[in-house]
């Protein structure tokens, strides 16, 4: 009988062991989406007593590796998945789903002081390659670009180099941030940066330009607004992705980030609804 008894405990605590370790999320990756994740954590864990999740940021490609390794539960990415990932993924065994949960303006910034309030594509891919140097040559004045970008590693990096840069190799010149708020940090301290952050980084310390993507016909500045209605060029999805065989245990906090509560969090953050 007290064999039975024990027996019976272990299974019980064993069970409300496994119940508690269900309720743990490990989100790794972009540090566009990682100022959203953190918050629709925060609201979601306050309503969800069990739940505990852990959000670090790092770049898209550090969320993606750590999917391939198998160390994080839900990889943030503001650039989609590549086929070397894919690969690597399928290699691994680890089925996957891809949810976009929002969208973002990539805002160009300069220094608040920077006369300078609006470039052209051609100028923005000029200035990145190398091929201008001073913001005399874009109507400015007669300083040296000092150049700011993410490290590689970002899913910005890579999406700015696609659609701004159209693929052309960023100079060697170019100063490469472990992190976004660096970008800003560094470009409101120089008068002659220039730097690109998700709209939901931007602050009075630095001045998001206007952008033309029309070779100067028309310049839209970047707004959730501009966003929105499609005027600003420069717009992208921000996405989670996650096993398949943990799908049970984040389709709850997938769900809730989707839902008219999540996407409310994303405009109060400052990035684009879905809808």
């Amino acid at each position: 009988m007290k064999r039975n008894i024990i027996i019976l405990f272990i299974g019980i605590f064993t069970s409300l062991q496994i119940s508690v370790e269900a309720q743990k999320l490990v989100i790794k990756g972009s540090d566009t989406v990682l100022p959203l994740s953190q918050k629709e954590a925060e609201v979601y864990m306050k309503t969800n007593k069990s739940a505990s999740i852990s959000v670090v940021g790092g770049g898209s490609g550090v969320g993606i590796a750590a999917l391939i390794e198998g160390n994080t539960d839900i990889a943030m990415s503001s650039r989609p998945i590549k086929m070397d990932e894919r690969l690597k993924l399928q290699d691994a065994g680890r089925a996957y789903k891809e949810v976009t949960i929002a969208f973002d303006a990539l805002a160009v910034v300069v220094s608040s002081s920077n006369k300078v309030s609006q470039l052209t594509r051609e100028q923005l891919e000029g200035i990145y390659t190398g091929k201008i140097t001073n913001w005399k040559d874009v109507g400015g004045d007669d300083l040296k670009i000092v150049v700011y970008a993410r490290e590689t590693s970002s899913g910005t990096y890579e999406f700015f180099k696609e659609h701004v840069m159209s693929r052309k190799n960023y100079a060697s010149s170019v100063l490469n941030m472990p992190a976004t708020g660096a970008i800003i940090q560094s470009v409101s301290q120089t008068k002659g940066a220039i730097g690109y952050v998700g709209l939901a980084y931007l602050e009075k310390d630095v001045k998001a330009i206007a952008v033309s993507y029309d070779k100067g016909k028309t310049f839209v500045k970047p707004s959730v607004e501009t966003a929105k209605n499609k005027t600003y060029p420069v717009v992208r999805p921000l996405f989670f992705y996650y096993p398949t065989k943990v799908e049970k245990l984040v389709k709850p906090f997938v769900d809730y980030v989707l839902s008219p509560s999540g996407q409310k969090i994303v405009e109060d953050i400052g990035y684009i609804t879905l809808k």
